[in-house]
């Protein structure tokens, strides 16, 4: 174990010297040293260029920048010129755009010291089109990352932006290249993550990895770790489409409740990561027909900790829109939901990214979501990263059942796909 780290009296994690709480069971700790100063990384991520295939993707130098106190402008010393408030970095919060239908928001949350998650995202500008959206999300008990988490959404999302397959007129074909895709891109992510690892390194940078792709009514998506993927359905049924690499979603497979698997010391911790020590790359795959409109969601932890079941976070959805009409802008929409889920505590990093289907002429009307009881956060305790397991052997995520869900669940890259 290296100098800066210890153990949790309480779950036996790993945990720095400095921290005040343990990430994985939550614990309040003693912090034993001062956090060393690190040099100040911004990473403005606010602005479009074009890319191959008329997608879109932020790059070039910031635009101005928002108090998220009262929105005010921002100047060049960090604070607002309206009300005075210190604006956090731009890693720390930040914000995409790249079409009207797609945005996503990044956020440090309450708790943390720096922002670990990462996203990166890309769209075609006509709605229900082509679009990427990557979440990364970095394991804090790892040194460096948050510049390994967000290295790996960049590569990802290149992949997946200049490797589209196109003009392929049978659907399962089109299905089999995009899942191909995937594979391809988590082996780039993963290579970005080692190019931001200290060789000497006794706790390597690693990061979760959560992504969607959109062509028209396909919705194809890729896991590995526990940041995740749902479809929030204007009528019918919300869904969560991918499957956690985690201990709570093996003891969800054994029988256990959600609520008890999601909330017990040590259950989140991420049996299969990116990094130089990862066990598997191979990600998880599936894919959706898009059966009416809704939004597509990518988010971390920091997210659906508060709100895991997909009827709950739809419940969040809906209240938003009823009390925000302008958060039919994805991007508005997307800083809402982190803005509510520091609200419940804000104890992880938070990443909503989103893309829009259909206009929101039944969205949030019908008649499950009205009926709904509150979502009640405050009752669980919010789940967080662990680090990696590396006691036993690691299970395969293609061997861990989902929740009852119908008949798009997620497939290992290469096994058939489903119908």
């Amino acid at each position: 174990m290296s100098d800066n780290l210890a153990i949790c009296p309480s779950c036996a994690t790993p945990v720095a010297t400095w921290e005040a709480f343990c990430e994985g069971c939550g614990a309040t700790l003693t912090p034993t040293e001062v956090r060393p100063e690190e040099p100040a990384e911004d990473t403005p991520i606010t602005r479009s260029v074009q890319m191959p295939g008329n997608s879109t993707v932020p790059d070039g130098p910031p635009l101005v920048r928002s108090c998220l106190d009262c929105g005010g402008a921002i100047d060049a010393d960090g604070y607002c010129e309206q009300c005075g408030s210190k604006a956090p970095s731009e890693r720390d919060h930040f914000a995409e755009s790249p079409a009207s239908w797609v945005g996503g928001v990044c956020d440090r949350g309450i708790r943390h010291h720096r922002n670990e998650d990462a996203m990166a995202l890309s769209a075609d500008p006509v709605p229900g089109t082509h679009s990427v959206l990557v979440v990364c999300d970095g394991v804090s008990s790892a040194e460096n990352s948050h510049l390994a988490s967000m290295a790996a959404a960049k590569a990802a999302r290149g992949v997946l932006v200049a490797q589209h397959p196109v003009g392929m007129a049978v659907p399962e074909s089109q299905i089999q290249a995009m899942s191909a895709t995937f594979a391809e891109a988590v082996r780039v992510a993963n290579d970005a993550v080692i190019a931001e690892t200290d060789p000497q390194s006794a706790n390597a940078a690693s990061c979760t990895f959560a992504a969607a792709e959109t062509d028209g009514d396909l919705i194809v998506f890729a896991n590995i770790g526990d940041s995740r993927v749902y479809w929030m359905a204007d009528s019918g049924p919300s869904l969560q489409l991918s499957i956690d690499d985690s201990v709570a979603q093996m003891n969800m497979a054994a029988g256990m409740p959600r609520e008890e698997a999601e909330t017990g010391p040590g259950s989140h911790a991420i049996t299969r990561w990116l990094g130089v020590d990862a066990p598997d790359l191979m990600p998880t795959t599936g894919h959706l027909v898009r059966p009416g409109n809704g939004w597509l969601l990518v988010c971390s932890d920091g997210l659906w900790n508060y709100a895991s079941d997909p009827d709950s976070l739809e419940t969040v959805f809906a209240r938003i829109l009823l009390d925000k009409p302008e958060a039919v802008d994805p991007t508005i929409l997307a800083g809402e939901l982190v803005r509510w889920a520091n609200a419940q505590g804000g104890r992880d990093n938070i990443t909503a990214a989103l893309a829009r289907f259909g206009p929101l002429d039944d969205f949030p009307g019908h008649v499950r979501i009205e009926q709904a009881s509150p979502v009640q956060p405050d009752e669980s305790t919010p789940t967080v990263h662990t680090g990696p397991v590396r006691t036993g052997p690691e299970p395969r995520a293609a061997d861990l059942p989902s929740d009852p869900v119908p008949d798009f669940a997620p497939q290992p890259t290469g096994s058939p796909l489903a119908d």
